[in-house]
C-alpha cells in the first residue's frame, strides 16, 4: 500500500500534506513515501523547526493518478468538516 505524510500545520492548525519540497493543504499534491524511515526523520525534523505538529504516515490509493486517503477518518481530514459545505476546504473543491 502507498503512503503520503500528514500533519497539522502550527500556526493555523490545518491538516497539510508533504508534497517532497513542502507542505499543501490538498492531499492529491503530496509525496508518495519510498523510504519509511527518511519519512519519519522528516517529520521529527519540521516538528523541531516548528512548522507541523503530530506528523505520521496515512495508507492512500490513487485517483486519477493522484493520491487520496482510504479510511474514512483521512477522508474527512482532507475534504474538510462535513458540515457547512460552504467553508473550508470543501468550498475549494
Amino acid at each position: 500500500m502507498s503512503q503520503i505524510i500528514t500533519a497539522n500545520d502550527l500556526p493555523t492548525g490545518d491538516v497539510v500534506y508533504w508534497t517532497g519540497a513542502g507542505w499543501t493543504r490538498d492531499a492529491r499534491e503530496a509525496a508518495l513515501v519510498t523510504d519509511t524511515a527518511a519519512a519519519e526523520a522528516l517529520g521529527k525534523a519540521e516538528v523541531k523547526a516548528r512548522r507541523v505538529i503530530d506528523p505520521y504516515l496515512i495508507d492512500i490509493e490513487l485517483v486519477d493518478g493522484k493520491p487520496w486517503p482510504t479510511r474514512y477518518r483521512e477522508i474527512v481530514r482532507a475534504s474538510g468538516p462535513s458540515v457547512r459545505t460552504d467553508l473550508g476546504k470543501q468550498a475549494e473543491l
